[in-house]
């Protein structure tokens, strides 16, 4: 014998057990979520798949096939990720990815698509939407028009019309459905139908408190709107309407019937006559780039476009120059070990960077009129100054609020990057006999920018789309003189964009979605020529 064990030499390892069991048989946990995550999951994606079917239901409803086929793989693929086994990573990234399609990628997509069509004020619908505003829009009274009593009725918020015509027969209807005759209508003592089963009948205070909803219901007598509707303005009587314009299906033409004159489809989605005056309503059309060529071919557009082009660039630079600037010179005097009471001094410099960008427009321009200001009156000592009236000082004004309510964030990153720089570099220049501005000129800016010129990147990006301060500010004013457009020396092209597509009478959102898509080309080329000039930078560090 050796003298080794027989124990232990003879041990044998005990075999792996059954699949989904350890060493010795022990069982492994299979299921990683407890009860409370599982009960948790089964509750979200149960109310995540209410919300779907619901929306799926009106989108069947609608016959929107495309968007209902979307959303509901959408549903199945969320579904599918939590549900399964395994697949960790997608169960995180599939919000992300969810809100970024959505948000992001489909609102590319969307104004990409809005940017070729003629969408705007009388051009949002469809061709037959637009033939059915313009005959309801061209009604009126007939004249001698038999007099109907009429009874306002509520179904479920929705307003319909009971009335009673001269020979006793009782007929209800709504602005989506004509009249229909109706036999169960209850009558007071003179014959008139004041009631319905199924339907509320309005009171003369409720008839008052909706006067606007009773005054713009329009009851079709028929399916053929040229047949005429009723319409009431007191809730007691109703009088035949027929529309001034006629519509001729098989020609596709309006005719107004008082003056003979003759529409015809345009092939730019209006109504046209042959002296040129169109129908004030229009459907939605494709116009190809014809957008982007008006916006620098329309003598109304091109010369405030250009203006407003070279204002933004230079409103961009100039704030990101300015702002990184005063930070890092703030950043440099607020660092120095010897400084007393530095904690105090940068809280105070970053106070500006705490307000509401919109809020503290507000408050400058309060500050900065030219009548009642603080500046002007309690500083300047009454004069009066137009700082945001006057082309000049109105661009001055942007500057120099932009540039306080920037440069707190650029303290912040350029103090960030200068406690990260070794201390050891600028001991050597020192040494070797170097200045002050020769070590930051030399040896600190260059090793700044490594790290701070992707942040100047994203903020000359985001001081070209400045929409706040420039809109609660001046409000893009003082307005140009060579324009019926509200657009001004302030502008910048985000405000522009803006007031296109929702300001001024006319909102033309297929020409503000084609400037849009200008501002990203714009935006995305100086970004990515930016980035890989940064490149050279990464041989600095």
């Amino acid at each position: 014998m050796n003298g080794e064990s027989t124990s232990t030499r003879g041990a044998v390892a005990p075999a792996a057990g059954p699949k989904g069991t350890g060493r010795g048989g022990r069982r492994l946990p299979t299921n990683p979520d407890g009860m409370i995550g599982i009960v948790a999951k089964i509750l979200l994606l149960g109310f995540v798949d209410a919300i779907a079917a619901f929306a799926l239901f009106q989108l069947a409803i609608n016959g929107e096939w495309l968007v209902f086929a979307v959303s509901l793989i959408v549903t199945i693929g969320i579904n599918w990720i939590y549900l399964r086994r395994g697949g960790l990573p997608a169960k995180y990234l599939a919000p992300g990815i969810l809100f970024l399609l959505l948000f992001q990628v489909f609102a590319m997509v969307f104004s990409t698509y809005i940017a070729f069509t003629n969408y705007g004020d009388g051009h949002n619908s469809s061709k037959e939407d637009a033939i059915d505003s313009i005959q309801l829009s061209a009604l009126e009274r007939v004249p001698d028009s038999p007099q109907y009593a009429a009874t306002v009725l509520d179904d479920g918020g929705e307003l319909a019309l009971l009335v009673t015509d001269p020979d006793g027969n009782v007929s209800v209807g709504t602005a989506e459905e004509p009249l229909e005759p109706v036999e169960s209508a209850q009558l007071d003592s003179t014959g008139k139908a004041v009631g319905l089963d199924g339907y509320t009948t309005l009171a003369f205070g409720d008839i008052l408190a909706r006067q606007g909803e009773v005054a713009d219901l329009v009851v079709p007598i028929s399916d053929n709107l040229d047949d005429g509707t009723l319409q009431t303005q007191d809730g007691s009587t109703a009088y035949v309407f027929k529309p001034r314009l006629v519509y001729d299906e098989a020609a596709d033409t309006f005719t107004d019937v008082s003056s003979g004159k003759v529409y015809t489809d345009s092939g730019e989605g209006t109504f046209q006559a042959e002296d040129g005056s169109t129908l004030g309503v229009g459907w939605k059309i494709n116009v190809g780039f014809d957008n982007f060529v008006r916006a620098f071919t329309d003598q109304n557009l091109r010369g405030p476009l250009l203006s407003v082009i070279l204002w933004t660039f230079a409103f961009a630079g100039i704030s990101v120059a300015a702002t990184f600037a005063l930070g890092i010179f703030l950043a440099i005097a607020f660092n120095r070990a010897d400084l007393k009471g530095k904690r105090i001094y940068r809280i105070l410099m970053i106070l500006p960077y705490a307000f509401p960008a919109f809020l503290s427009g507000l408050v400058w321009s309060g500050l900065m009129n030219a009548e009642f200001g603080f500046i002007n009156n309690a500083i300047l000592g009454g004069a009066y100054i137009p700082w945001l009236t006057d082309p000049v000082l109105s661009k001055i004004s942007v500057l120099i609020v932009n540039i306080w309510l920037g440069y707190p964030y650029m303290f912040l990153v350029c103090t960030g990057a200068l406690q990260s720089l070794p201390e050891d570099v600028e001991e050597a220049a020192r040494i070797d006999g170097a200045g002050a501005w020769t070590i930051f000129r030399v040896i600190k800016l260059p090793l700044l920018l490594v790290s701070l010129a992707p942040l100047l990147i994203s903020s000359f990006a985001f001081n070209f789309n400045n929409f706040n301060v420039i809109y609660m500010l001046t409000g893009g004013g003082p307005r140009f003189d060579d324009t019926n457009l509200d657009i001004g020396a302030t502008d910048i092209l985000i405000t522009m964009v803006y007031k296109v597509a929702f300001g001024g009478a006319g909102r033309d959102y297929g020409l503000a979605s084609a400037l849009a898509i200008i501002i990203f080309i714009v935006v995305g080329v100086i970004s990515a020529i930016s980035f890989r000039k940064t490149k050279a930078l990464e041989e600095i560090n």
